[in-house]
């Protein structure tokens, strides 16, 4: 059977439940991913000064064709795009400035070091977000960024911070969607800290003058992301989830939940809903821990369905802001992309296409058989028929076909990096 007849028998399923299949893929459409640019080059970046990676951050594995060029890696992206459905958007760290060969400190970045970014975007038709880049730099050897006890050094990501939300409202402005500008830090210590509270007071000071300074939202939403621990933070970060949700509340901030950041037992997928009762918006960060914060290629398991089942029973898909944070240098890149984000895909289509109003009901009236039926049933229902077509209507390649096209650009371009 074609695609098509594929399509057509398990429409007619979906449909005895009330499910408007092309209603729901119109709607998907219109999703965009916040796709991490850092896959491609290992979270290298493009500094004249490059520095080795630090703040808790490591890449394993040396496969073939790491993009050693914003040109490079502007391409690689190009490729990923093209097998990925949809439209979407690019995530950007500040480490990827074109400087032309000139030094520029961090808090000292403008707008035109990221020009060739912009234009690509909108020659692309992309939106872009935005990271001030606080690891992997001489101020940041110690493990202390906005919460270090030296006001000189504090001072100084406090202006690289500033920077990036200035950058990003131009981002923003230019590109007419609003960049969405995320700080996270690494700071913390190995060993048990004699003093909690006095880094945590510091660090909300440095948010607060980062801030301070005014910037319209239509252009620029500020976030703010937790972490657990980190290599060489393992018993303490000044950043925990419950300073930054304390933080966003109280400040009308976004606060942006990993799904790598937390205890290996909690799911992120569980506080969605909690967040959502308080927070007209949130951010995340889907990544894949493997035994802790590993930043593994997305897969299409329990824990990501559970995501997008959480933000489309719970009509979010426009109060979520959805981007991705993995990085494997032991596979191709480009396939990396391509796996993980049409995964993220897969995971809110899976959830759109379930009887969400009739599951709330019988929740309500205490049929906890039928609603467990339901769930187990759905799971074999032909999800993958109507994903296949999805692909095929959007121009990208259907099933695993789309590894081809990886192939020979790795023959063709990547291996002669």
């Amino acid at each position: 059977m074609t695609v098509n007849e594929n399509f057509k028998q398990a429409k007619a399923q979906y449909q005895k439940w009330g499910i408007e299949v092309d209603q729901v893929l119109d709607r998907l459409k219109t999703v965009p991913i916040s796709i991490h640019c850092w896959q491609g080059d290992d979270v290298a970046g493009f500094e004249v000064n490059q520095q080795e990676l630090s703040g808790g951050i490591d890449v394993t594995g040396n496969y073939p064709g790491k993009a050693k060029t914003p040109a490079e890696l502007r391409s690689d992206i190009e490729k990923a795009l093209t097998l990925i459905p949809g439209k979407h958007r690019i995530n950007l760290h500040a480490i990827y400035a074109e400087t032309d060969g000139e030094i520029v400190e961090r808090d000292q970045l403008e707008p035109k070091h990221f020009e060739n970014w912009l234009n690509w975007a909108k020659k692309h038709d992309l939106g872009l977000d935005f990271n001030p880049t606080l690891f992997s730099h001489p101020k940041a050897d110690d493990g202390l960024t906005l919460s270090h006890p030296d006001k000189k050094i504090r001072d100084f990501w406090i202006r690289h911070c500033q920077a990036s939300r200035k950058i990003a409202a131009y981002f923003g402005k230019e590109l007419g969607t609003p960049t969405l500008t995320n700080i996270w830090i690494p700071d913390g210590y190995k060993d048990t800290p004699t003093d909690r509270l006095t880094p945590r007071k510091r660090l909300k000071e440095s948010l607060d003058e980062i801030f301070s300074q005014e910037i319209d939202e239509a252009y620029n939403i500020d976030a703010v992301e937790s972490k657990l621990f980190g290599i060489g933070s393992e018993a303490y970060v000044v950043g925990s989830h419950e300073f930054y949700m304390g933080y966003a509340l109280k400040n009308n901030k976004l606060c942006l939940l990993d799904t790598g950041h937390y205890h290996p037992t909690e799911m992120v997928s569980n506080k969605i809903s909690a967040m959502l009762v308080y927070s007209d918006k949130l951010a995340l960060h889907v990544s894949r821990p493997v035994r802790w914060d590993s930043d593994h290629v997305v897969i299409f398991d329990d824990e990501l369905k559970e995501i997008g089942l959480e933000i489309v029973r719970n009509d979010a898909l426009d109060k979520v802001m959805i981007g991705l944070d993995f990085f494997d240098a032991s596979i191709n890149r480009v396939a990396a992309w391509t796996i993980g984000t049409r995964n993220m895909i897969k995971s809110l289509l899976y959830a759109m296409l379930m009887p969400h109003e009739h599951l709330k009901k019988l929740q309500d009236e205490g049929d906890f058989t039928e609603r467990l039926v339901l769930l187990e049933e759905f799971k074999t229902y032909p999800f993958g028929a109507i994903w296949d077509y999805y692909c095929e209507q959007m121009g990208v390649p259907v099933r695993e076909n789309w590894l081809e096209s990886v192939r020979d650009y790795e023959k063709e371009v990547l291996s002669q990096r």
